[in-house]
């Protein structure tokens, strides 16, 4: 297949414009393919060539005004259209296009639980023309007409309001001006519940299967989405400018959730069938404001080439995270009183799960700036490149120090001067920093420069000094912080004295003072009256983009009170430092261990809690410790996740019991509790065991080798659902003996039958520390095997092979080496050589960080 460039792009728009697509789906002509017919009526500005991209099974007949063309013209994925001449034309494309198993174009996916099916697109980036014949680029908007043949008690979901015409026959209402990778389908016998806001329909939709979950939880997604609706028409002066606003929760998808005008799809893991923690409710939530905000961030205007994708995540991102703070619901949801912000630490949750995600990808050799170079992003499949943590994570940490330097009143009025002046159209950088400069007279083109066209992380250092004078009132401390980078940053220093009163936990803390203060200033230590505090804190508040260092004698402090410091956000910035800190072999990762051994069990934010035991199970425990402490590092795990259980035994934080027995089950050497949890149904106090519980248990038993197929196989039948599948294959492939890991290997590699979800539960459970022996020559197997894989697959199970089936726990020398030189192979994909940079440079600083701690 052929993937478009910006110059062919650039070229094509200079000779086109697209007015109209008229597109009928009929989807009851097989379980392999379905029926595409396309007419696409456009105009030619000048005389000249271009091409239409389409990907059939079979294309059965083209024309071009009326004159049919020859079907073997197709080349890939493009059929060239040749000696255009200027004026209005239509071309009508009729196709067999084929149902995919991977996420990718129209998915097909049968439900296990009920044997009923269900379809929806994808076609982000290029994948439109696996469902229709398209000229497949984001500045070519148009007007979409769809009608869809679906089997008869299906409803069919579109970009506008759906109303059936006859037997199996739908209309879907025609799209104002959108670009082809926004068209949305989604067809299947759904369970509905519908409501009006805003004298618009709203609804939410998913399989039958889910139904009690979704009406246990409708109130809630509702309630967020009424209200970050209503949020964001005080922000913006456009009004919402589609005519429906409904939320498919769909199987098997490769995002979070995808941002289709009138129609965005999530993956339906955000029904939750099992109990979860209020921090995992409030993604959900984020993630409803994240897709609400890309209806004006994305949709209504949009970027004019890949380059510029950060105009569509980061600031989706960032008024996602501060609509959800900022939004009041207008009536009782689950524990929210009316009237209160349903979640008042987002940036929190932000602060320990994202900015991680963002300063992980700045630090690898595949980093690149928040706005790349229109040149670095040549074609499509580099642009898929640049879905990561950089332009999503960063970009938001950047846009929430802009507004901390600009002001939000101006921020805004920039960006509904941007709505207004692009709407329906297309935006590039440029015109956004135009947009922003109107609104200030401060030097936006310059904070651009600086911040959105550079790489890396500043590291801002503090250098704290003893008081000078005597022990009295005029004594006084100095600050001076030191940058390691370029950027300039307005930050908040907070500073903490010991206090004489006690709490529950290792001491307490009492703040003395805060105040801003701008990066660089003019050089001189900053004086400050008083005694030295006893902790002094940068970035309180988390309003930049930097890794943060304390003076050592603050950093004393922090480690032995740090849960006695009274905001959340604070410990968030500390327990970033410390995990970068970590990462960079300053602090020896037990020492880490320690500190959450010592403050988690006081700790009162779920989000902090879950996101340091993540961080020393997913990467110290798994990965920087060696094998020999590995063990030690498993038990003050399971040791500190004994006494949060203990701790909540009373009932009162149901959320914070839940994440310590899941992380309980995850670092267990031993099986004898699991397997009396498991034959008992429940954790001695709660919760009983639901099937997300059941099946963590039982992959950590498979790991243990304390579990067997006949066992599996039994869970199995009792929970024959989509996501007991998984489980059930994450189990089997966890077994440590030979013939599973032979069975896993196939599946993964050689048959193609799996989808993409069980493709990355296989992998899931392939890999495990500890199990060397049975693992022995898949290393060296695994980087044929998934190259010739991506290039069978396509991007997207490259993207599940790199992520799921990279041998993580193969921490040595001659894995990296080996990995080192399979970089080299051009028949690498770009999608699975993106991935295997960052796996390999995250092993390379797992050895370092081993090497410096041994």
């Amino acid at each position: 297949m052929s993937v478009l460039t910006r110059d062919e792009a650039q070229t094509r728009a200079q000779i086109i414009d697209v007015e109209r697509y008229t597109i009928a789906l009929d989807l009851t002509t097989g379980e392999e393919t379905f029926d595409s017919r396309t007419a696409i009526r456009f105009t030619a500005r000048a005389a000249g060539d271009t091409f239409v991209e389409v990907r059939p099974a079979t294309l059965r007949s083209i024309a071009l005004d009326g004159q049919p063309l020859d079907p073997a013209l197709l080349d890939g994925n493009r059929y060239p259209l040749t000696g255009l001449i200027p004026g209005t034309h239509e071309l009508h494309v009729d196709a067999a296009m084929s149902y995919s198993r991977t996420g990718e174009g129209m998915h097909r996916f049968t439900d296990p639980a009920d044997g009923e099916t269900y379809l929806y697109t994808q076609l982000f980036m290029e994948d439109v023309q696996r469902v229709f014949a398209a000229f497949d680029q984001p500045d070519l908007k148009s007007v979409f007409a769809i009608d869809v043949t679906a089997p008869e008690g299906w409803t069919v979901l579109g970009n506008g309001v759906a109303e059936r015409t006859g037997d199996g026959r739908w209309t879907i209402a025609p799209t104002p001006l959108i670009s082809t990778y926004l068209v949305a389908v989604a067809a299947g016998p759904w369970h509905s519940v519908t409501t009006e806001h805003a004298g618009l329909p709203f609804g939410l939709h998913c399989r039958r299967s889910l139904a009690p979950h979704l009406d246990t939880d409708a109130d809630e997604i509702l309630g967020i989405t009424r209200a970050c609706f209503d949020r964001y028409h005080e922000k913006f002066d456009e009004p919402y400018p589609f005519d429906s606003y409904d939320q498919a929760f769909v199987p098997e998808f490769n995002a979070g959730a995808m941002e289709n005008p009138g129609l965005v799809t999530f993956r339906d893991e955000f029904i939750y069938r099992s109990a979860v923690t209020d921090t995992e409710r409030q993604t959900r939530a984020m993630v409803v404001a994240h897709e609400m905000a890309h209806m004006w961030f994305g949709d209504l205007v949009t970027l004019a080439w890949w380059d510029d994708i950060w105009l569509n995540e980061s600031f989706a991102e960032y008024m996602g995270y501060q609509t959800l703070t900022e939004a009041t619901l207008p009536q009782a949801l689950n524990s929210v009183r009316a009237g209160e912000t349903p979640f008042p630490d987002t940036w929190v949750e932000f602060g320990v799960t994202r900015k991680g995600w963002g300063y992980d990808a700045d630090q690898r050799p595949s980093t690149h700036p928040v706005a790349p170079d229109p040149d670095a992003v040549p074609d499509t499949a580099s642009a898929l490149l640049n879905f990561d943590g950089i332009s999503y994570a960063k970009g938001a940490s950047a846009l929430r120090q802009l507004v901390a330097w600009l002001g939000e009143k101006d921020f805004l009025a920039g960006i509904n001067t941007h709505f207004a002046r692009h709407k329906f159209s297309n935006a590039t950088l440029a015109d956004f920093i135009d947009n922003l400069a109107s609104a200030t007279d401060r030097d936006i083109h310059a904070w651009a420069g600086q911040w959105l066209r550079t790489t890396g992380i500043d590291t801002l250092t503090a250098d704290v000094h003893e008081p000078t004078g005597p022990t009295d009132a005029g004594q006084s401390w100095t600050l001076a912080v030191e940058r390691d980078g370029s950027r300039p940053h307005r930050i908040t220093v907070s500073t903490f004295d010991h206090a004489l009163n006690t709490q529950a936990g290792p001491g307490h803390l009492a703040p003395r003072d805060r105040f801003e203060l701008d990066i660089p200033g003019d050089g001189t230590p900053l004086v400050r009256t008083g005694r030295r505090p006893a902790l002094v804190v940068l970035n309180d508040g988390d309003l930049t983009y930097a890794k943060i260092r304390l003076d050592a004698a603050s950093w004393d402090t922090a480690l032995t009170h740090l849960s006695a410091i009274p905001d959340a956000l604070t410990r968030a910035v500390i327990w970033n430092a410390a995990r970068d800190m970590v990462r960079d072999g300053e602090l020896d990762p037990a020492r880490y261990l320690t500190a959450a051994r010592t403050h988690l069990p006081y700790e009162s934010d779920l989000a902090l809690v879950q996101g340091v035991l993540s961080f020393a199970d997913g990467q110290i425990a798994a990965r920087y410790v060696t094998p020999e402490a590995r063990p030690a590092a498993l038990a003050t795990l399971t040791s500190l996740c004994r006494d949060l259980i203990r701790r909540t035994e009373d009932g009162s934080h149901p959320g914070l019991r839940l994440t310590a027995v899941r992380h309980f089950i995850d670092a267990a050497t031993q099986p004898d509790t699991l397997q009396a949890w498991l034959t008992e149904g429940t954790v001695h106090g709660g919760p009983e065991l639901d099937p997300e519980l059941r099946w963590r248990i039982l992959t950590r038993l498979a790991v243990l080798g304390a579990t067997d197929e006949a066992t599996i196989a039994a869970e199995l039948a009792a929970d024959p659902s989509a996501t007991g599948r998984e489980g059930a294959a994450r189990c089997r492939a966890a077994l440590p003996t030979l013939e599973a890991k032979a069975a896993a290997w196939q599946a993964m590699f050689s048959d193609d039958t799996l989808s993409n979800y069980l493709f990355a539960a296989t992998a899931q459970g392939f890999w495990q520390p500890g199990q060397g022996e049975v693992l022995s020559g898949y290393v060296d197997r695994f980087y044929p095997d998934a190259i010739a894989l991506a290039a069978r697959r396509g991007p997207a199970i490259a993207e599940a092979a790199g992520r799921y089936a990279f041998p993580a726990c193969a921490v040595d020398a001659e894995s990296l080496a080996t990995g080192t030189r399979a970089l080299k192979d051009p028949a690498l994909i770009p999608a699975l050589h993106r991935k295997l940079v960052d796996q390999l440079d995250d092993l390379r600083r797992a050895l370092a960080v081993r090497t410096t701690n041994e």
